[in-house]
């Protein structure tokens, strides 16, 4: 990412410019993730992947060599049952021509990228498309390492090559940017609310209380 682009509101994620891909969630992968709890990024994986389904952002699904690492996780596979996950056999999946055609096809230079592990399978395509042009964002708690070591040295060294470093929640606020847009609010909310954690309970309380009934109604 070039200095120009690192600061400014043309800095920010819009659903129009983004594209998605989410690589290696799979059972070998998750079977030795010791950075994060499993669960939790199971959790924003998917709802990273739900929120790019309520904007419209081109998402690629990818695995390698899922005959022996497992199929794609069945909560991401869900949110795109008609796409079929690249199958591949390089670690790096940049080096993979079917998904990088599948990134530049859609045009967009905001690439985003979630994956296990940090430390290889995302940190390796992230640093070599941010020193191809794209400007690239890596969803650290949509991605987890083999210890936390290698996650917080991998995303240390993505940002040195220009990568910035993200969460899942982030990413859709900046999408949605405006509660004002109608087309998407409720989408997004929906998402927020399942995934959100402590935000997504909050939120369900707030908008019990807006329905309770205070007692002065005429």
């Amino acid at each position: 990412m070039s200095t120009e682009n690192k600061a400014g509101l043309g800095a920010l994620l819009t659903p129009e410019e983004s594209v998605l891909v989410l690589i290696d969630h799979q059972p070998f992968q998750f079977a030795n993730l010791h950075s994060h709890e499993p669960t939790m990024v199971i959790n924003n994986a998917v709802g990273l992947a739900k929120a790019a389904k309520v904007f419209d952002v081109p998402t690629i699904l990818t695995t390698v060599l899922e005959e022996r690492g497992g199929l794609l996780l069945q909560g991401l596979q869900d949110v795109f049952p008609e796409q079929k996950p690249i199958n591949r056999t390089y670690i790096n999946t940049w080096q993979d021509e079917r998904v990088v055609d599948a990134v530049k096809a859609t045009g967009r230079k905001k690439l985003i990228i979630a994956g296990l592990w940090t430390e290889i399978c995302v940190a390796m395509p992230a640093i070599q498309a941010a020193g191809e042009g794209f400007e690239v964002f890596a969803v650290t708690d949509a991605s987890g390492g083999a210890s936390k070591e290698a996650h917080d040295m991998a995303v240390q060294r993505m940002i040195q090559a220009g990568v910035v470093p993200i969460t899942w929640m982030a990413v859709l606020g900046e999408w949605q940017r405006d509660w004002a847009r109608e087309e998407t609010a409720q989408g997004a909310t929906e998402v927020q609310t399942q995934h959100g954690g402590a935000s997504g309970v909050a939120f369900a309380w707030e908008m019990q209380l807006l329905a309770t009934p205070t007692g002065n109604e005429a």
